[in-house]
């Protein structure tokens, strides 16, 4: 099974070589195979790439994700049609209700709010914020028509790091957030993709100009996650996000989390959480979506 996630920063050129990446730069040589490789992420301005390479790539449904001059992912290259039975796939997509998209994002959301209170508690946020948060999740209804994931996510972000603060803030706590949250959009999108899932028909996310609706949607429980090991390894006294504090980052999908009593990388528990997303909602069943929880990840990362 795949489980490498290449962070290439300055390579001259990558192409294939006996179902191997090979990364050149200078006179300097490394081989890594493609079935050990879920993604690979570029950045620097001076890197060429074969087509050939990106052929296999697709056909090993290992993504490419293209930072710009700030590090931030601002492109991906997905594999197209590996699915075997893909168009099958869309057509029961593109049928469900209203209704099954309103249950299951309930559930969806409702994981992510309840990962942000555990956060919350766990970074010590004084009792009353706590109360006001769980207040706040236990109101939830279908679909959130009432917007309670708005309301939670104001009292996190304000508790956690002042009522001043915004998420459009220029400051290092802003560009961990966001590189590592588009590192979790990249690898989740490659497994959405990967299950013949079409990334823009979101069951809550719907804005036409978003290519990615459904993969927005499906990583929402795992967001908190991200912010817990962002705080824990990433947040120093630097103005900056370095390129040490991004490698770190990007070790965030091989850290380990427990999923129906078995220990998995955070990029394999996606695949399990999408296939159960799949059966959950042709089922209109929420209990079928596997718990993704801040409980079972902290302290599982060795």
């Amino acid at each position: 099974m795949a489980w490498r996630i290449v962070h290439i920063k300055e390579g001259d050129v990558l192409r294939l070589r006996l179902d191997n990446l090979e990364v050149m730069k200078q006179d300097n040589k490394v081989f890594i195979p493609l079935s050990d490789i879920t993604m690979v992420v570029l950045e620097g301005n001076r890197t060429m790439l074969s087509t050939k390479l990106m052929s296999r790539m697709s056909q090993n449904n290992v993504g490419l994700v293209i930072c710009d001059d700030k590090y931030l992912p601002v492109g991906i290259y997905l594999p197209y049609g590996q699915y075997h039975h893909y168009s099958k796939r869309v057509i029961k997509q593109s049928s469900w209700s209203d209704e099954q998209k309103g249950i299951i994002w309930q559930e969806v959301i409702g994981q992510k709010m309840h990962n942000q209170l555990a956060f919350a508690q766990y970074s010590g946020v004084k009792t009353e914020r706590l109360e006001l948060m769980e207040d706040l999740i236990n109101d939830l209804k279908v679909g959130d028509t009432t917007n309670r994931e708005g309301h939670v996510a104001k009292v996190y972000f304000d508790s956690l790091y002042g009522k001043s603060f915004t998420r459009n803030d220029d400051c290092l706590i802003n560009a961990a957030m966001n590189f590592g949250y588009a590192i979790l959009r990249s690898c989740m999108a490659r497994i959405v993709v990967g299950n013949g899932l079409v990334t823009m028909l979101g069951i809550f996310h719907r804005n036409e100009f978003n290519s990615f609706n459904l993969v927005d949607d499906l990583m929402e429980p795992y967001r908190p996650l991200m912010d817990c090991w962002v705080n824990e390894n990433v947040l120093d006294d630097k103005e900056y996000l370095s390129y040490e504090s991004r490698l770190k980052i990007i070790e965030f999908m091989n850290q380990k989390i427990k999923i129906n009593n078995k220990k998995m990388t955070i990029d394999n528990s996606m695949q399990e959480y999408v296939q159960s997303f799949i059966s959950a909602i042709d089922e209109t069943d929420p209990s079928l979506v596997i718990k993704i929880g801040l409980n079972n990840f902290v302290g599982e990362e060795s």
